[in-house]
């Protein structure tokens, strides 16, 4: 129940280390800088004038930056943020998106030991008001067409000492471009600890306000194997090129894709874009892109497209997805019409990687969201913490010595501490191993819908539903009902050239019913015209439970049987 067998010579080639019990460990340096092995170590090197990242605007137009030039430039940003007293421990919120500024600025607080609170464009007044707060950021650097309606903010946090902006400011602000005009020739960098604060990733929020998920700079190292892995043992290739549409304020956009894509020495490509699946084919075979990160849903976007490589001369080879479960059916397309390879990970923003997918390493079981990563320890438990046997489904718990485990809530020990089950650090997420060591995703926790005594997993119901042809997206969640305590509820997006009704309905449930057990066909069936997403690409199930209790029937059309 272990999983694949790793060669102990691919364990020692990810730089693992095995130890005295014969587990094998992700070592990780006392003394570590996430500026220095990104950009600092190329840029004194032989890639110094190797192109780093490509930024293509709005218009089309791109603009390039090699090793040396984000060295350069992030040297002198952090000489400037220094100047004006920001230095260790202080919160840098950055608020710029897909644009160089952002990467510059990861590395400028980085060099100074400050701490980077990751803002995403998408956020409203009332979420960016939290984060700043929250995180009591001194510093903010952010653009001047998201600022501007925002900027009424500033008054409200005393904290907020300092806005860089990129594009047109504000008497008081200060312009990202001068800032790059600083002297960095005062700069002293910091002589950080792995362990040292460098990364404040802020969740989602799809329940409540979000929370703050420190990282140290170990996160970098620690990552550093089972990135390798998720990428295919590609990454020591040459000439690879990165792009995702994922929100780089997601830890899933910037530190699965622009870190090891610097880290490695190759080229990332970001654009200010809103997704849209023909385009992003575009996108890849426009700039080569050879590796990207996708969501499930993303992808399950790109299966609309009708003959993928027809008329584009597509380089991409792997493609890395998680944050929610990825259907057979998307892989068998990912595989067959777009002929790349799909590594699916599981973790999150708190402990990540800790299973996932290698497809050069061993068979990927469609559905499955792949075997314990080595380093890493993934079990199944019961509420009492207790082991389960192959094919019960448990909450998925990791050891409090994984090494991608985080530093903590920010500012929040007792939140952190509710993590804690025993020996082990929660998920709330559930699944099933089974003989050969494979996890299969059954949701989370809160997802788990229980109807008249059954306790039903909704991604099986949305694997099967995503095969039928007039399915183009689907969601499964519990619906309150007096006689069952819940029911199955389906929403659909219908693919092209489909209508709703009640014969479609009966079609969609017969569809289930013939392919898993009875009491798991969705009883009632409700067609929406587009899925409520998160910030970080997922399907919102607490936006669709909010649908439902609402009853928008004028924003659908309703069926039960």
């Amino acid at each position: 129940m272990q999983g694949p067998s790793i060669s102990s010579t691919v364990m020692r080639d990810l730089g693992l280390i095995e130890s005295a019990r014969g587990r094998w460990t992700v070592p990780c340096p006392d003394r570590y800088n996430m500026a220095e092995a990104l950009v600092s170590a190329h840029a004194r090197g032989p890639n110094r004038d190797r192109v780093a990242l490509v930024f293509e605007d709005k218009k089309g137009k791109c603009q390039t930056s090699t090793y040396g030039d984000l060295e350069r430039q992030s040297d002198a940003l952090a000489a400037k943020l220094a100047s004006a007293g920001i230095g260790r421990g202080d919160v840098v919120g950055v608020h710029t998106g897909h644009r160089p500024e952002t990467i510059i600025s990861h590395l400028a607080a980085y060099k100074i030991g400050a701490i980077v609170a990751t803002i995403s464009q998408l956020y409203g007044p009332d979420t960016l008001h939290h984060i700043l707060n929250d995180s009591g950021a001194s510093v903010l650097i952010t653009q001047d067409e998201v600022w501007e309606p925002l900027r009424e903010l500033r008054p409200k946090l005393p904290a907020l000492h300092t806005c860089i902006v990129v594009g047109d400011r504000a008497a008081d602000e200060l312009g990202f471009a001068d800032c790059l005009r600083h002297d960095a020739s005062t700069l002293t960098r910091a002589d950080t600890r792995a362990s040292d604060p460098a990364l404040l990733i802020y969740t989602s929020g799809s329940t409540g306000l979000p929370k703050g998920i420190l990282h140290g700079h170990r996160i970098l190292p620690s990552y550093r194997p089972t990135l390798e892995l998720f990428f295919n043992l590609e990454l020591r290739d040459s000439d690879l090129v990165f792009w995702t549409p994922a929100d780089w304020a997601w830890i899933g956009g910037f530190v699965d894709v622009v870190y090891p894509a610097l880290l490695f020495g190759h080229r990332v490509v970001a654009l200010q874009r809103r997704f849209d699946a023909g385009e992003a084919l575009d996108i890849m075979n426009r700039h080569g892109v050879t590796h990207s990160l996708m969501t499930p849903t993303a992808l399950r976007r790109l299966t609309m497209v009708r003959s993928p490589r027809s008329g584009r001369d597509l380089k991409l080879r792997t493609v890395f997805t998680g944050g929610e479960a990825l259907s057979g059916e998307t892989y068998g397309w990912l595989r067959n019409e777009l002929r790349i390879v799909c590594n699916e990970g599981y973790g999150m923003s708190e402990v990540n990687h800790m299973i996932g997918n290698c497809q050069k390493l061993a068979p990927i079981h469609p559905g499955s969201m792949g075997w314990e990563f080595p380093g890493h320890r993934a079990l199944l438990v019961d509420d009492d913490g207790n082991e389960v046997e192959p094919g019960e489904i448990g909450e998925i718990v990791t050891g409090d010595d994984a090494p991608t485990l985080f530093l903590g809530y920010w500012r929040s020990p007792d939140l952190t501490a509710s993590l804690r089950l025993g020996p082990w650090v929660r998920t709330y997420d559930l699944a099933m191993r089974d003989a050969e060591g494979y996890f299969w995703y059954k949701g989370r926790k809160d997802d788990l819908i229980k109807s008249a005594g059954y306790r039903i997993g909704p991604f099986e119901i949305e694997d099967v539903m995503s095969q039928h042809d007039a399915v183009a997206e689907v969601a499964i969640i519990g619906s309150p009902d007096d006689e069952r305590g819940q029911i199955v509820k389906a929403f659909v997006k219908l693919a092209p050239g489909f209508e709703p009704g009640e014969g479609l309905i009966r079609e969609l449930q017969q569809h289930v019913r013939s392919r898993l057990a009875a009491y798991k066909y969705p009883r009632v069936i409700e067609f929406i015209d587009n899925m409520p997403l998160t910030s970080t690409g997922k399907i919102s199930r607490g936006a669709l439970r909010r649908l439902d209790s609402g009853g928008h029937a004028s924003q659908a059309t309703r069926g039960s049987g």
